[in-house]
């Protein structure tokens, strides 16, 4: 273990990193999650978890992980932006990185990826504020949430400043919780993120900071966790219920960019991708789940004229609409 980790400089050891994971129900999934991390080439504070449902957390399933911290709550008081700020609050570390219980790191070296791009910086030198990882699919993965997977998650890094919005749209701030590293001190000093959200609470957050105060967000491609779904219809109808609802409720980041386009791009380049691959019977169903997806998307767009008990039903946070 001292062998690989001196392949990392020791200079490189001079932020300290904490990992926040919130759990609900976890399996197997987080426990090969916590295995890697205790194999990272770069050092890891404290591992805190943010624990839905004290009932539903096994004690001895995770013995012998010294740095592991747990706090436990209610469902009833999760929520996505804020329960990730109360663990933000244990931390004292220079870098947070934030992650969600099923996502498993592919590698040793994930950290030591996410806590270089802190080095870096966009061309008119805005400085990084958090970096996000690449999600690689599952072995169980469909085709086409494999291509999904590569679409959102390519194989090059980058930095998103303002000026590629007119370029890239709402990707340019597009990042994800399921592993997304932050500079604690600007975190703190944007607010952290936004306290009662139904979903998109790190979206939300890298809008605001880049919009309003120029800062960067990086995408490290060479940091890998593997993490997809096998989502059904009526769930992507939820997923994409909420997402909808997080856009419509924050315009100060969302308004006047639209993510229609991104996902109609994404539809005919997987049906071109499942064609190529000679699995062209996939091709209907893909549509299929898209349709549910666009359905979700453009009822949540105008939620606030559904009564509150219909709109409870189409979404995945039902614990929101209380």
């Amino acid at each position: 273990m001292e062998e690989v980790k001196n392949r990392t400089s020791e200079n490189t050891y001079r932020r300290r990193v904490d990992v926040i994971i919130p759990t609900y129900k976890p399996g197997k999934k987080f426990s090969r999650l916590l295995k890697m991390l205790e194999r990272q080439t770069y050092p890891i504070g404290r591992i805190i978890v943010m624990n839905t449902e004290k009932a539903y957390w096994n004690d001895k399933g995770y013995e012998g992980i010294d740095n592991l911290q747990v706090h436990h709550l209610p469902k009833a008081e999760f929520d996505h932006g804020a329960t990730r700020n109360r663990g933000a609050r244990y931390s004292r570390a220079d870098i947070m990185v934030f992650m969600t219980d099923d996502a498993v790191p592919a590698d040793d070296r994930m950290i030591e990826h996410l806590v270089a791009a802190f080095d870096k910086r966009g061309p008119q030198g805005e400085s990084v504020i958090m970096a996000y990882a690449r999600q690689l699919p599952d072995k169980d993965c469909p085709l086409a949430e494999r291509y999904t997977r590569s679409f959102n998650y390519p194989e090059e890094s980058c930095i998103k400043t303002k000026d590629d919005l007119g370029r890239m749209g709402i990707k340019t701030f597009f990042a994800s919780n399921v592993c997304c590293a932050y500079d604690r001190e600007k975190f703190w000093f944007q607010g952290g993120f936004i306290n009662k959200t139904i979903f998109n609470e790190d979206m939300i957050f890298a809008g605001k900071a880049v919009l309003q105060d120029d800062y960067a967000v990086a995408y490290v491609a060479e940091a890998r966790v593997i993490h997809s779904h096998n989502y059904g219809c009526m769930t992507q109808f939820h997923r994409n219920f909420d997402l909808a609802v997080s856009q419509t409720d924050h315009p100060e980041v969302f308004q006047g960019i639209h993510s229609e386009s991104e996902g109609i791009r994404l539809v005919k380049q997987t049906a071109r991708y499942l064609v190529k691959q000679r699995r062209p019977w996939l091709v209907p169903g893909m549509i299929v789940k898209s349709g549910f997806k666009y359905m979700g998307y453009r009822l949540g767009r105008c939620y606030r004229l559904l009564p509150s008990g219909l709109a409870a039903k189409c979404s995945m946070n039902k614990e929101y609409w209380k």
